[in-house]
């Protein structure tokens, strides 16, 4: 399980005070509204904490500000890295809901125990989503995110089981 989560990705700068343009890669973007702090990524120099000075949405941007700039000139290096924040700061689970991070390299079980592969993405469809496993031979099984498929998901223990719903495999 990690530690951190990517919440945006800086697309570019914005005016000349040193903010910048965040694309949210969270699926709340009103929760910049009470980060304090986050952490740089992406860089030569490794993770960077920076602290949150200022907060607002122009369109389908969040514009970030940073204590630590102040002119464009500090960062216009910065686009392509992505903000990441600690588990502790990231946004409470309902019951049976789990980060996709943590579900991403989970081994999957049939009910029988026998390994079909390993969980290497997650697609939001909207109705539902979509657990992708990729078998040892390196096939893609589409696994939906619905109790007729998935039995048991258990992150600590890394590991997800599922019921091969009839046809599942042929497609």
């Amino acid at each position: 399980m990690t530690d951190r989560f990517q919440v945006g990705v800086i697309a570019g700068t914005h005016g000349l005070n040193g903010e910048v343009r965040v694309f949210p890669t969270t699926d709340d973007p009103k929760r910049f509204l009470d980060l304090k702090t986050v952490y740089l990524t992406g860089g030569k120099e490794g993770a960077r904490k920076l602290t949150v000075r200022s907060v607002r949405f122009s369109g389908k941007f969040v514009i970030l500000g940073f204590a630590e700039f102040e002119r464009v000139e500090d960062v216009e290096r910065l686009h392509g890295m992505a903000l990441e924040i600690d588990r502790a700061d990231a946004l409470p689970l309902s019951q049976n809901e789990f980060y996709i991070p943590d579900l991403i390299g989970l081994k999957v079980f049939d009910e029988k125990e026998a390994e079909i592969g390993t969980v290497t993405d997650v697609l939001q469809t909207g109705a539902n989503d979509v657990y992708v496993c990729t078998t040892p031979e390196g096939r893609e099984l589409m696994l939906p995110a619905i109790e007729d498929c998935i039995r048991e998901i258990s992150p600590e223990k890394g590991f997800m089981k599922v019921f091969l719903m009839p046809g599942l495999l042929d497609l």
